[in-house]
């Protein structure tokens, strides 16, 4: 089944009736005003250390010095289970070997009750990175895409993009594509790259062995891409940056694209930036006494898209915030979702520096229009800590993947504003990345990104959180 405009907004979250995640922290944040502790609540219930439903398979398969068939990967709560898939280092179907530095991913309908993964590898050019043909430049990052049975083990998975840098995250689309964004400004060098780095690439989401002609999507803007979201209502593809003084940032294109290859062939169109009215242009500080007040927005035309040097001065960032536009912590995971939102992170926002996330409501009647509201700020280290990825789960729940120290965690937020803890890492202090749900919502898709594990959970998704 194709991901059509309807699957679109079911994948999104959009279906849950009377959802709404516009000021999800306001009962937590009453409590800190009334002068009681805040804390995480107890979610789906404790996590605990979990093997993985296939240990069998992977036995032997050792990783980091870990063995995977004899090691808890996971702490989950009651009730849930997973499988662990497309390891860095296994053979894949088209004669590479998985890389590692699994990242930002995301979910599509795949033929005969199968789901297709697209998936980034946040990797820099090396001998051992994705080396493909066609390729972008030398040999680095790009993306895999990871066809999955219904068993939630691995029908068929090989390379889908190479030759670009650093692909961190990205975003769906309604037209059956993932974009891949690079973290990553490289500029030609003697004996280095030979092509100028820091572009967005599309690549299809099909279960057939296919290498994504790695076209750089120029007209949405050379900066320090992290991710993008596709409003399926206007098509318009909003995208973080990720910097310590970042912008937000919307791409109209010309043509509305409808199918894979558009953004490519037909891919001018206007690069904006978020301005602020009515409050500070700096978010990343002092930001938290506008927390679940929608302040109004409007947008300013970025002129030069493609800088040719990576100067600050020419930066895309320092054109729009020339103009007013907001200034950022370290934009990040994003996604669409709960009837029409635009959620981002700023990893190291907030007054503690432990992250926020904003929701952004477009006005699609007007495009000069809309709100932001700040919905979470982390109130302390060991609660939420550095937000990256983001999600929004199909019964309205945000999940974020944390890259921060020590343990590192998945954070549920439900729609009455409380946080849990839904899943750790058992095995390191890597990071979490590419949380997204299948199409039909019942399982969970989540990168550990050392030594490079792809989870796939499942279970009593529907009980209610404490």
């Amino acid at each position: 089944m194709k991901l059509s405009r309807r699957n679109f907004f079911t994948l999104a979250g959009a279906s849950a009736v009377g959802v709404t995640m516009l000021s999800p922290l306001e009962a937590l944040y009453a409590r800190r005003a009334n002068g009681q502790v805040v804390g995480l609540t107890a979610g789906y219930g404790p996590i605990a250390p979990k093997m993985p439903e296939n240990a069998d398979e992977l036995v032997g398969l050792v990783r980091g010095g870990i063995n995977l068939g004899t090691t808890p990967l996971l702490e989950l709560p009651p009730g849930f289970n997973y499988t662990a898939i497309s390891i860095t280092g296994q053979p894949m179907d088209d004669g590479r070997i998985v890389p590692s530095n699994h990242d930002g991913m995301a979910a599509f309908d795949g033929p005969k009750n199968t789901t297709i993964l697209v998936r980034n590898h946040e990797l820099s050019p090396s001998s051992t990175g994705i080396n493909v043909f066609p390729r972008y430049d030398q040999i680095g990052g790009g993306t895999t895409t990871i066809v999955v049975g219904p068993n939630r083990r691995v029908k068929k998975q090989f390379v889908s993009l190479g030759g670009t840098i650093r692909n961190c995250a990205g975003g769906q689309t309604p037209w059956d594509s993932w974009i891949s964004c690079e973290e990553n400004l490289t500029l030609p060098a003697p004996g280095g790259a030979t092509k100028k780095h820091g572009y967005n690439f599309e690549v299809p989401a099909t279960a057939d062995i296919q290498v994504a002609n790695p076209v750089p999507l120029v007209a949405m803007g050379r900066f320090n891409h992290e991710a993008v979201a596709v409003d399926p209502e206007s098509g318009w593809i909003y995208e973080t940056e990720d910097d310590g003084a970042s912008c937000f940032y919307r791409f109209r294109a010309d043509v509305r694209p409808t199918k894979y290859g558009d953004l490519q062939t037909r891919g001018d169109g206007v690069l904006e930036a978020l301005v602020i009215e009515g409050a500070p242009q700096d978010t990343r500080k002092n930001f938290i006494q506008y927390k679940n007040k929608p302040l109004s927005v409007k947008w300013v035309k970025i002129d030069n898209v493609d800088p040719s040097t990576n100067a600050l001065v020419t930066s895309v960032r320092q054109q729009g915030q020339n103009k007013g536009a907001a200034i950022f912590a370290r934009g990040e995971g994003a996604w669409y979702g709960n009837g029409g939102l635009i959620y981002f992170t700023c990893t190291s926002g907030g007054d503690l520096g432990q992250g926020q996330v904003f929701a952004y409501k477009p006005n699609n009647n007007d495009p000069n229009s809309g709100t932001i509201t700040l919905v979470v700020e982390s109130p302390a280290e060991n609660i939420l800590n550095f937000p990256d990825n983001i999600t929004v789960a199909p019964f309205g729940d945000l999940f974020l993947c944390e890259d921060g120290s020590n343990t590192e965690f998945v954070i549920g937020v439900t729609p009455e504003g409380d946080l849990y803890r839904f899943a750790a890492n058992a095995i390191n202090g890597s990071e979490f990345a590419g949380a997204c749900f299948s199409p039909d919502g019942k399982t969970m898709f989540v990168n550990i990104q050392d030594p490079g594990i792809t989870c796939a959970i499942w279970g009593p998704w529907s009980r209610n959180r404490a």
